[in-house]
């Protein structure tokens, strides 16, 4: 593809947070950007104030004029837009070149230096971090997040076109259209096993991603996992290492061991050793593809964060909400043992909305467990996304696995109640799918509830 000759660039599920990303670059390049999706939201409404146009509607009449030349028209879609879609068939009957986003993110980042953060959790966080800590310390890159950077308060950043950072997608394999020159595998925990089937087919497709590395390049992989590569970790065995890792003022401060040297006295401000393990991860990105070690590390210090991933929503003497896109098993054990390293002993209601009923069915035993080591549960009903119900699949039976009684299965309508009456400090709110949209209200309710002057 010849990103030269496409005038025009058509996105199918235009809200999507990594279909953002790249709809803001070709408008950032000068070309002509519409799309469609299902809901207004937060992330189309920015775009629209850029001036791209979005429709909301699923119909061949909703396609401007401009968009409807197939010789300069790009049609890029999300593989969670159905087979039946009115425009997706409109384009393809109508000799569209029509790709889906992980191939366009692949030509555009083909010829130049990728970086590029894999995993099935930390990817998002990781990557957010190698971008600011690669601009902190000179260099002019394009990034493409998954989340919204609270430094760049986007996700996606153009300063320059030479390097490019972005995540390596493993759903649907989308991370096999990469070539990057530095790639880091984070976590490769059993999800997506209605595309994989299982752990092991995951796994291989993994080890494809790591055969995409270019020559010459280099694997940056998490400690333990089964890859080649330079890896990272809390072991002393890791060829980056964390070392007297202490907690000042809610940051950590620790020493970073690296293959040769050390660098001490390094700060951190996100909760949660999973997030000092993707510090670490791209710290090692960032160092092996050139950075100065001493400027990376005290770069570190200045990242506040992305959204929705342990998120402070309030902080008060009075109350402390948290806002986190954990939907996974493993990253529900991850975002409590950050609650109870930052607040020992406090009480904690976690509010948690299942994401995909072929999740919640394979994960089912798993979710109960980790949601069991909080002192309050409250489930919303499972968020459907892409999926038709699975019969036997609910949020009740799901309930049932949680190991103590302090537990309920409410309507987003029936949180005010929960809010009004619970006795816990600590509020989490997790999942991945709209419960994100019902943050503004509950801290409006918290904040009411407390007296908190803002």
């Amino acid at each position: 593809m010849e990103v030269k000759d496409i005038h025009n660039v058509y996105f199918i599920g235009i809200g999507g947070i990594g279909m953002s990303a790249l709809a803001r670059y070709f408008h950032f390049i000068g070309k002509e950007v519409a799309g469609y999706d299902r809901v207004p939201s937060d992330i189309t409404a920015g775009l629209e104030e850029t001036g791209i146009t979005v429709a909301y509607s699923d119909e061949e009449q909703e396609i401007p004029d401009a968009f409807r030349n197939p010789k300069h028209t790009l049609v890029v879609y999300t593989p969670a837009i159905p087979e039946n879609s009115v425009l997706l068939h409109y384009f393809r009957a109508g000799g569209f070149r029509v790709s889906k986003r992980a191939e366009v993110l692949g030509y555009i980042t083909a010829d130049t230096f990728c970086y590029a953060v894999a995993g099935t959790h930390g990817k998002t966080t990781t990557s957010s971090i190698l971008a600011y800590l690669l601009r902190e310390t000179g260099t002019r890159l394009t990034a493409f997040l998954g989340g919204v950077s609270e430094n760049f308060n986007s996700n996606f950043l153009i300063e320059g076109e030479e390097v490019t950072v972005t995540e390596a997608d493993e759903f649907d394999r989308s991370f096999l259209h990469l070539s990057p020159d530095i790639a880091c595998i984070t976590s490769v925990d059993a999800d997506h096993l209605d595309i994989y089937g299982s752990k092991a087919e995951m796994e291989k497709s993994f080890r494809d991603f790591s055969g995409k590395v270019k020559p010459g390049g280099k694997l940056i992989v998490r400690y333990g996992l089964p890859f080649e590569g330079v890896t990272y970790g809390f072991e002393t065995a890791a060829a980056y290492g964390l070392e007297n890792i202490k907690i000042t003022g809610g940051r950590y401060v620790f020493d970073i061991r690296m293959p040769e040297g050390k660098v001490s006295g390094v700060t951190f401000g996100k909760p949660g050793k999973h997030n000092l393990l993707n510090a670490l991860a791209a710290f090692a990105m960032a160092v092996e593809g050139g950075a100065s070690p001493e400027k990376t590390a005290e770069a570190l210090a200045g990242f506040k964060g992305v959204k929705r991933r342990f998120s402070y929503q309030l902080n008060t003497p009075e109350v402390v909400y948290v806002d986190d896109y954990a939907h996974h098993p493993a990253e529900i054990e991850a975002v409590h043992q950050a609650v109870r390293e930052m607040y020992p002993g406090e009480k904690v209601l976690a509010i948690f909305q299942p994401h995909l009923y072929s999740r919640t069915r394979d994960f089912m035993k798993e979710f109960g467990k980790s949601l069991s080591g909080f002192d309050q549960v409250v489930l919303l009903d499972i968020y459907p996304a892409r999926e038709q119900p699975i019969e036997g699949v609910t949020s009740e039976k799901l309930l049932g696995e949680v190991s103590h009684n302090n537990k309920q299965l409410v309507s987003k309508e029936a949180l005010l109640e929960v809010l009004e009456n619970t006795g816990a400090r600590i509020v989490l709110t997790m999942g991945a799918g709209d419960i994100g949209v019902e943050v503004p209200r509950i801290r409006q309710i918290l904040v009411r509830r407390y007296g908190i002057a803002l």
